[in-house]
């Protein structure tokens, strides 16, 4: 949820790039998590000097414009910090950094729930620490300010401090009496570090700096990492050095994380899925053999895997959906998809012969986190699905297959998604190669028509104006609904789920053989239909009963929008509007048939005057349980 930021430099010689710029800049790049305050803290004339307000960015740098100490401080350090508001209200006193010690010493950032704050705070109110805020957060700056009293060192006091929280956090802190330095802990929340010339950064994301460098290194769980301009040094919170932490580089660049000339992020994402479904697909042959990015789980146990679950939250479950129908069709596995917050709390059944999939866009999703680590300590091996290389997710599976979409900044997923699907395929096909159920042959041919698909969406993309034009029109109504059958199914509620993320209307996905049984007592006269129809062709088409929902609910007044494939003409006399799509596989219209859904619902929300990119009270990541 939150953006972290830290900064080591030189910079303060640059007047254009001081160390409150940089870490400005970095909050910049990581609005898109979503966030109600913002603040930055830099140590400044052996004082810390913290700046903090409510609302957006904006209102923090029209404080430091009014603040000539803050903008024109001389320090090397600076830490800065997007707060998504729990414990108190989105008001200046709560937001981040806070500050620690009796004479205000320390600032600390913070990100995640620090469950025994109310314990912590009490023990340290006894001990004379006065606390301003709401905040859990502040217990931790003032524990930290009391260790480094002790200590006289802030690695030592930063971990002796992190040994005594509870819950899931990254803090990162400045001292006045260690003006070069940011220290940092990591437990259960995202950190990574930035390796620069004669600079150093710490973020929550690597879009934090990755207009400055590339060359990131993993902070691994329950670690310490003390950061200067010229060095990065890494304990666990046992105090052992830590020699063996992973450096890799960011595959894409700053550019990536521009607009690029659309109204909005969710808009270039829709528009970039063509690319980034071809980059899921990119090199996944070798020597006619299919491969996953990185795999610790031996052949003879995937073969002898009874059971898969895949775990998801959100958007990602809907991919993880149509995973079941490709797994279970190409594998005959049986498949079952669980929503990650739900999943341990039910005391699930998991053996050594069952495979977990961990679907995860930023790979630090808590409740997915929380759902891997079950699964291991029940003996089961867990595959992820990601797209943030060095996060955590991957780095505590067996096994992980990378999305490789590109940065995804809007809040509502869209590329990100497609990217899931189009990686849910690999993995069918994949584990079907390894279990022997398809041949060869079989598998190459599937591969084939998959790589069609990107041109295919190019397709969809380039006719997009129908679509434009119907959520103009619609930019008013108060309810959608949305049916489909097989991949249908999850795509219904995928279009539903968008609708509700950023237009703020009422919207449901309904599977259209459920329809009878209930939800068509909401259709009235005017009531938007969607209904995604397979195709007509295949041995167990569904598309003629499909056909009759739609007439169900048109008969009841509906007005019928109805996806179907191109060359399908039974729906015209009962469609108010058809919006084509290329024809493929069943199982492949997943990526086609929801594209249209995605434009509709930006179209709409764009046209209602609301902010796409951020909708209210919705964050990137939800990086806590």
């Amino acid at each position: 949820m939150c953006g972290i930021v830290g900064y080591a430099g030189p910079k303060a010689s640059a007047p254009s790039s001081r160390p409150v710029d940089v870490a400005l800049q970095g909050l910049a790049r990581l609005e898109y998590r979503g966030y109600d305050s913002a603040g930055v803290a830099v140590i400044d004339d052996d004082a810390v000097r913290v700046t903090k307000r409510a609302g957006k960015l904006a209102n923090l740098r029209e404080a430091l414009a009014k603040s000539s100490g803050s903008t024109e401080t001389t320090g090397r350090v600076a830490i800065a910090h997007t707060r998504w508001a729990t414990h108190g209200g989105p008001t200046d006193t709560n937001a981040h950094p806070h500050l620690g010690g009796h004479d205000h010493e320390l600032a600390v950032v913070h990100n995640g729930i620090i469950e025994n704050f109310a314990t912590l705070r009490a023990d340290l109110e006894a001990d004379g620490f006065r606390f301003a805020s709401e905040t859990d957060s502040e217990a931790a700056a003032h524990l930290v300010a009391r260790e480094m009293t002790q200590t006289g060192d802030l690695t030592e006091a930063m971990r002796r401090a992190a040994a005594s929280l509870e819950g899931a956090f990254t803090l990162l802190a400045v001292h006045r009496d260690a003006p070069d330095t940011v220290v940092a802990a990591r437990r259960n929340s995202p950190l990574v570090v930035g390796l620069g010339d004669g600079e150093n950064f710490l973020g929550s994301d690597v879009a934090a700096f990755v207009d400055s460098t590339k060359e990131a290194l993993e902070i691994g769980q329950d670690q310490v990492v003390t950061v200067t301009a010229d060095d990065v040094r890494i304990i666990g919170f046992d105090g052992a050095e830590v020699t063996d932490a992973a450096r890799y580089t960011i595959e894409w660049d700053a550019a990536a994380a521009q607009k690029g000339g659309y109204p909005s992020f969710m808009a270039k994402e829709i528009h970039e899925q063509a690319g980034a479904v071809a980059d899921t697909l990119l090199g996944r042959l070798e020597n006619g053999s299919l491969k996953l990015d990185e795999m610790d789980i031996d052949p003879s146990v995937l073969r002898s895997v009874d059971k898969i679950v895949v775990v998801a939250c959100g958007t990602a479950a809907n991919a993880g959906a149509v995973a079941k129908y490709a797994i279970e069709h190409w594998c005959r596995i049986p498949t079952e998809v669980e929503l990650a917050h739900e999943f341990r709390y039910r005391d699930p059944v998991v053996t050594e012969k069952t495979l977990v999939v961990a679907i995860s866009q930023s790979g630090e999703t808590m409740d997915t986190l929380m759902a891997v680590r079950h699964a291991r300590e029940q003996g089961a091996k867990v595959i992820a699905l990601c797209n943030t290389r060095g996060s955590t997710i991957p780095r505590e599976s067996d096994a992980a297959l990378y999305l490789h979409v590109g940065p995804e900044i809007a809040v509502a997923s869209t590329k990100a998604y497609l990217g899931q699907i189009a990686a849910c395929y690999l993995l069918g096909l994949f584990l079907a190669q390894v279990r022997g159920n398809l041949y060869p042959d079989e598998i190459a041919a599937l591969m084939s028509d998959l790589e069609q698909i990107p041109d295919q969406i190019q397709q969809v993309l380039d006719s997009s104006s129908q679509v434009e034009r119907l959520a103009q029109d619609m930019k008013d109504a108060t309810s959608v609904l949305f049916l489909g059958r097989h991949v249908g199914y999850p795509t219904a509620m995928e279009g539903a789920l968008k609708l509700k993320e950023i237009a703020y209307i009422h919207a449901e996905g309904f599977a259209a053989g459920e329809l009878k049984h209930g939800p068509i007592a909401l259709v009235e006269e005017g009531q938007p239909v969607f209904v995604i129809v397979p195709s007509p062709n295949g041995r167990h088409s569904l598309h003629s009963k499909v056909v009759s929902n739609i007439q169900e609910v048109r008969a009841r007044g509906a007005r019928t929008l109805v996806i179907a494939e191109e060359g399908d003409d039974a729906v015209v006399p009962y469609a108010d509007e058809v919006i084509r799509v290329p024809a493929t596989r069943t199982l492949f219209a997943a990526l086609l048939t929801v594209i249209p859904l995605q434009i509709f619902s930006c179209e709409l929300a764009t046209a209602k005057g609301l902010d796409v990119d951020q909708p209210r009270n919705l964050a990137k990541s939800v990086t806590v349980e």
